[in-house]
């Protein structure tokens, strides 16, 4: 809908997500129109300024979901073209808001890529803007690989589609071979000659992309690439949750994004594209606010400050107390208020020393051991009555068509009946579970499985974190079928969270 923005203050970085397009070409990943729209939306309200949808000379069905995009979305929307006239024209058919173009200027991608001059690559470069221009269409110009091409022909090449009008220019580290210092000093180099606005694109190949990210900032860009998660070829693009948080925490500089969304709609992005995020990820990792040690537990509990540098909230996601050898009494005491277990303190130190005992086993522990554990020591037998039982489960798969389960569930007394499908049984399973639950929120978060013995006739030991957008929680089943291991630890999940 709104076909260009202009950036409010100079002092402001602009946000360009390259998600739906950069993100799109991780081995592995292939969205539907529909999830490119659910996704833009979400990108839309988290704030992005810009949403590169695609590459719309690509295919047919790309081109369609960058023009549905464009139409139903109120944020700038970007469509990539190569500096050729098929390219552009796919753009401006999209009514995109803004046509990135881009052509290659290092001597590697000329000579082994291009077979083309500097003069023939330029003049390409200039006419392409030229002919954006002249539909009236904002343009950004990227040269390929800027960060191996020779500076002089870069900086002549980046002038030449200036005065040609275009209103922004990207530099791309296309391999990420660039250093925080060395990135600083090109992009330097570039802001003296050009005036118009500066737009950094950081691969992650060494591990350098957020770093080469900021230090571009540092030397004058004021508009960022990024794609959520990082995903992206190879190892990635910078990704938006580590950028935008040292951004405004360690840079002080502001951007339009909700930092609230921040981790729902990297949660969005692992369900939509099956890449999920390293435990130990900045930000919007498992661990990100996991905490174990004992003197940090406590120390957290106290003034949060002590051992995290931002809140959770800020960024939508919780703190998390994990069950373990090295969590001490204060840990344990605020889990077992969370369970409304009440304790002496005699107790408490009985129930944390069983935690440290069962932990230095190299056991994983959920909140069930830990509340078997209290009810043990504090001397309660009877089992609490479950919210969710399984009555009856029949499973059906064949070869070529997706897993169909059907589940009858007792829930709070009352029976209920769902079926539905899913790309394995047990996805099939916990999807009818969750129909017939009528709860949509409730998602697996975490997946473990442990084979307690050897052989094909193993136990299964599977342990599972559900949550329901508000809280979280981890369970455990335990079966000689990996399925109902898996159905046993989601319904012990649910009936957690239900009591939460």
């Amino acid at each position: 809908m709104n076909k260009s923005k202009q950036v409010n203050k100079k002092s402001q970085i602009k946000i360009f997500d390259t998600t739906l397009r950069d993100g799109e070409q991780t081995p592995g990943v292939a969205l539907t129109t529909e999830k490119k729209l659910e996704l833009a939306h979400a990108l839309t309200e988290l704030g992005v300024d810009i949403i590169e949808a695609g590459f719309p000379i690509n295919s047919e069905g790309e081109y369609e979901a960058v023009k549905k995009i464009t139409k139903e979305v109120d944020t700038t929307v970007a469509g990539l073209a190569r500096a050729l006239k098929p390219d552009l024209d796919k753009c401006i058919q999209a009514d995109v808001g803004l046509v990135h173009t881009f052509i290659s200027t290092s001597p590697q991608h000329l000579k082994y890529q291009m077979n083309k001059s500097e003069d023939e690559v330029y003049e390409l470069a200039v006419d392409a803007v030229e002919y954006i221009r002249e539909h009236g269409i904002p343009c950004m110009f990227s040269p390929m690989d800027a960060s191996r091409s020779d500076i002089p022909y870069l900086i002549k090449v980046c002038k030449g589609v200036e005065r040609a009008g275009a209103q922004i220019i990207n530099i791309p580290d296309t391999v990420g071979v660039m250093y925080p210092s060395a990135m600083k000093a090109l992009v330097g180099k570039i802001r003296e000659e050009i005036k118009i606005e500066l737009d950094v694109h950081c691969h992650n190949d060494f591990g350098m992309a957020v770093a080469n990210t900021l230090a571009a900032v540092e030397a004058g860009c004021n508009q960022v690439q990024v794609a959520v998660n990082g995903l992206g070829e190879r190892a990635g693009n910078a990704d938006l949750e580590q950028v935008v948080m040292a951004l405004e925490i360690l840079y002080g500089k502001k951007t339009n994004i909700k930092t609230q969304g921040i981790y729902p709609v990297s949660k969005l992005v692992e369900r939509l594209t099956g890449i999920r995020v390293m435990p130990n990820f900045p930000i919007v990792g498992d661990n990100a606010f996991a905490h174990e040690s004992g003197i940090h537990v406590h120390a957290v509990l106290k003034k949060p400050v002590t051992f995290e540098p931002i809140k959770p909230e800020m960024v939508g996601a919780r703190r998390r107390l994990v069950l373990g050898k090295h969590i001490g009494v204060h840990g344990i005491e605020a889990k077992l208020k969370e369970l409304k277990i009440k304790v002496n303190e005699d107790q408490l130190k009985e129930i944390t020393k069983k935690v440290k005992d069962l932990g230095g086993l190299g056991k994983r522990i959920v909140e069930e051991d830990l509340i078997a554990i209290a009810e043990d020591v504090i001397g309660k037998t009877p089992k609490e009555e479950s919210i969710v039982e399984l009555i009856d489960i029949t499973l059906e798969t064949r070869l070529g068509e997706k897993p169909r389960s059907s589940v009858i569930l007792k829930v709070k007394g009352v029976e209920k009946k769902a079926e539905e499908r899913g790309v394995g049984p047990v996805d099939a399973t916990l999807n009818a579970i969750k129909k017939a639950l009528g709860e949509k929120n409730i998602t697996l978060d975490e997946y473990h499985l442990d084979a307690i013995t050897g052989g094909s006739d193993a136990l299964a030991d599977v342990t599972i974190r559900v949550g329901d957008g508000k809280r979280t929680t981890m369970a455990r089943g335990v079966h000689e079928d990996v399925v109902m291991a898996s159905i046993i630890a989601f319904i012990n999940g649910i009936n957690r969270i239900m009591k939460l």
